[in-house]
C-alpha cells in the first residue's frame, strides 16, 4: 500500500505563506483523486482542497483564494501552497488519497 508523508509546516506569522508536501511511497497516478484535510485542536477533520488525476481542482470555502493545491505524478507528490494564512487555519494537516491518511504536519498560524 501507498504510504503517504507529509511535510512543511510550522510556525508562521499572520498573513504569512507556507508550501505544504505530500510524499508517496509509491505511483499517485492511480488515485483519481487527492486531498488535503486539515483538524484543529478540539475540532473534527475537515476537508480543505482536493486535486483530480486531471489537475481539476476544488477547495472549501473557507481557503478559496488564498490555497493552491497541485500534484505532480511524476515525483508521486501533491502540494498545498498557503497564503494570507490566518490563525483560524492553525491545524493538523492531513494528505488522503482516498484509502490512506499521512501522519500530518503541524501548521501554527500566530504573531
Amino acid at each position: 500500500q501507498v504510504q503517504l508523508v507529509e511535510s512543511g509546516g510550522g510556525l508562521v506569522q499572520p498573513g504569512g505563506s507556507l508550501r505544504l508536501s505530500c510524499a508517496a511511497s509509491g505511483s499517485i497516478s492511480s488515485f483519481y483523486v487527492m486531498a488535503w484535510y486539515r483538524q484543529a485542536p478540539g475540532k473534527q477533520r475537515e476537508w480543505v482542497a482536493t486535486v483530480t488525476s486531471g489537475s481539476s481542482t476544488n477547495y472549501a470555502d473557507s481557503v478559496k483564494g488564498r490555497f493552491t493545491i497541485s500534484r505532480d505524478n511524476a515525483k508521486n507528490a501533491v502540494y498545498l501552497q498557503m497564503s494570507s494564512l490566518k490563525p483560524e487555519d492553525t491545524a493538523v494537516y492531513y494528505c488522503h488519497n482516498g484509502y490512506k491518511w499521512g501522519q500530518g504536519t503541524q501548521v501554527t498560524v500566530s504573531s
